[in-house]
């Protein structure tokens, strides 16, 4: 099994390692196609503009310069050659759940192999005040070869990656695994740090605030906050088949029907 291995924090993030170990667990060929920098909150995002440079830095670990989506594309197309069987994206440093999937570029690695047709998983280790400098990275290592192995034995369904958070515990307090969904924060997680520079001019810093709420059952959020891993299988097609279905109704009738035409 070609197992590739991605991430969004860079080629030199410790996480990056975790998820090598990780794959190395589960396979004999591992290949490591990251970012050549920090590529944090790009989301999904594909670079046209510029050329991507490719850089190996040593046997099987190449950077790219460019985003996870870049590398998961070159990492098939040029490094490989061909597509690998497995991709694992992570593993990084900060829970990706609830609204963070949007943002995420460890998630993004995770949906382009998704759209090559290949297995694919982003893996996120949560960490808090006391561990922000040191996620429990070991919560992440020892857990998750069993998870995707476990994944691995099913049959593939098409269109769907699966995201993996680890709580911010050690590997032997971990409370158990829960198949999640995505949840959603509280409307004011998110703000702006307005500050001065050294000349009184402004400058901004996109900034995130713990809100207290109460997670609904089943969430992504909830597991974690319970100290879960919490594992989501998420959908690549975005169709809401409810709205969809009140749409065709509202264009078909017949009012909808002129107002449509007018």
């Amino acid at each position: 099994m070609k197992i590739l291995v991605t991430n969004d924090d860079g080629i030199h993030a410790p996480g990056l390692k975790v998820a090598e170990e990780i794959a190395r667990a589960l396979s004999d060929e591992v290949w490591v196609v990251a970012p050549e920098t920090d590529q944090s909150g790009v989301a999904h995002a594909l670079t046209l503009s510029d050329p991507l440079r490719l850089r190996e830095v040593d046997e099987r670990h190449f950077a790219v310069r460019g985003t996870p989506t870049d590398c998961v594309i070159m990492a098939s197309k040029v490094v490989i050659g061909e597509k690998p069987d497995l991709v694992i994206s992570g593993v990084n440093r900060g829970q990706n759940i609830a609204d963070d999937v949007s943002y995420s570029g460890t998630v993004a690695g995770a949906i382009e192999g998704t759209i090559l047709g290949i297995r694919s998983f982003a893996l996120s280790q949560a960490f808090g005040a006391d561990t922000i400098d040191d996620p429990r990275w070991d919560c992440a290592r020892a857990h998750a070869p069993g998870i995707i192995q476990r994944v691995l034995d099913l049959p593939l369904t098409p269109g769907v990656l699966i995201n993996v958070n680890f709580p911010n515990r050690t590997a032997d307090e971990v409370s158990g695994v829960l198949l999640t969904r995505q949840g959603k924060r509280a409307a004011d997680w998110m703000h702006i740090d307005e500050r001065r520079d050294g000349r009184g001019r402004p400058y901004f810093w996109i900034a995130f605030k713990h809100s207290k709420m109460e997670p609904p059952p089943e969430t992504d959020l909830a597991a974690l906050a319970q100290g879960y891993i919490s594992v989501t299988p998420l959908s690549l097609d975005m169709t809401d088949e409810p709205a969809r279905q009140e749409l065709t109704r509202h264009f078909t009738a017949p009012s909808g029907a002129k107002r449509a035409s007018s």
